[in-house]
């Protein structure tokens, strides 16, 4: 009886595993299908070459300016800024998440005006910021928080106000307080929601420090775009692009892993 459910539990990992490498084949497939119509489009004038460039112009760039360094300070700069905001706004947004939890009359308070700066075009008040902060790297970085941490903060108390309540029931049955109840209830079962909502982080920040390079960076990766598009240098552009696809890519696979690790452990550790 042990070996049959043995062969069955490694029957089960090998079609999952053959199902992730499935996925990932086909995953491969989309992005060269992609990359190929794009040339083919290109060198057969099916799409305007000067506006939207081609693949393999692109990688003549990357190799020409990879090898002088031109790219090495603006991917530092952009990722570095990126990395500030996504902590920032997902540090600050657990903790107004948890004083909105902790207090009921300032979260029914706040609860529209939340779900209005959510709704808000956040360049709107990209001068405001420049204004307040001056142009520099403090102003693209709260471009990025301003973006991300209304998001998060909004995820994460949903997340707070949705803990079964039995849990809770059961916890103040045994005379705990506020402060016991959501350091062993709230927070913990909440705790995935809180590693999920990186994911989202990630592409928000990155949004938002590319908006704000827009308006007011002489250095990054949003403002060879907005360079790009001045002098009329579309591989750049498109060359500038790509290269923040693949950070994003990075930076969202990395924190994948760092969910599935810990929600993981947590799970073996029950």
């Amino acid at each position: 009886m042990d070996n049959y459910f043995s062969s069955l539990h490694k029957k089960y990992l090998t079609d999952l595993k053959r199902k992730k490498y499935l996925i990932l084949f086909v995953q491969i497939i989309i992005l060269l299908s992609f990359v190929v119509i794009w040339q083919i489009s290109s060198n057969k004038l099916w799409i305007d070459p000067l506006l939207f460039s081609s693949p393999m112009d692109i990688f003549n760039l990357l190799k020409l300016r990879i090898g002088e360094g031109y790219f090495t300070p603006h991917i530092v700069m952009t990722v570095s800024e990126t990395v500030a905001a996504f902590i920032i706004s997902t540090v600050f947004g657990t903790l107004i998440a948890a004083m909105l939890w902790w207090h009921s009359f300032a979260s029914n308070v706040l609860d529209p005006y939340l779900v209005v700066l959510n709704a808000l075009p956040k360049v709107a008040i990209g001068p405001i910021i420049i204004v307040i902060f001056g142009p520099n790297i403090i102003s693209v970085i709260a471009m990025g928080v301003i973006i991300s941490i209304i998001v998060t903060t909004l995820v994460i108390y949903q997340s707070f106000r949705d803990t079964e309540p039995n849990y809770i029931l059961v916890v103040k049955s045994f005379g705990a307080s506020k402060a016991q109840i959501f350091k062993k209830v709230i927070f913990p079962c909440s705790f995935p929601t809180i590693v999920s909502s990186l994911k989202v982080n990630v592409g928000l920040a990155w949004v938002g420090i590319i908006v704000g390079e827009f308006l007011v960076s002489r250095q990054g990766l949003g403002y060879l775009i907005v360079y790009g598009f001045q002098v009329f240098d579309f591989t750049l552009v498109l060359t500038s692009v790509c290269i923040i696809l693949i950070f994003a890519a990075l930076m969202y696979i990395i924190v994948d892993r760092v969910e599935k690790y810990v929600v993981g452990n947590r799970e073996f550790n029950r």
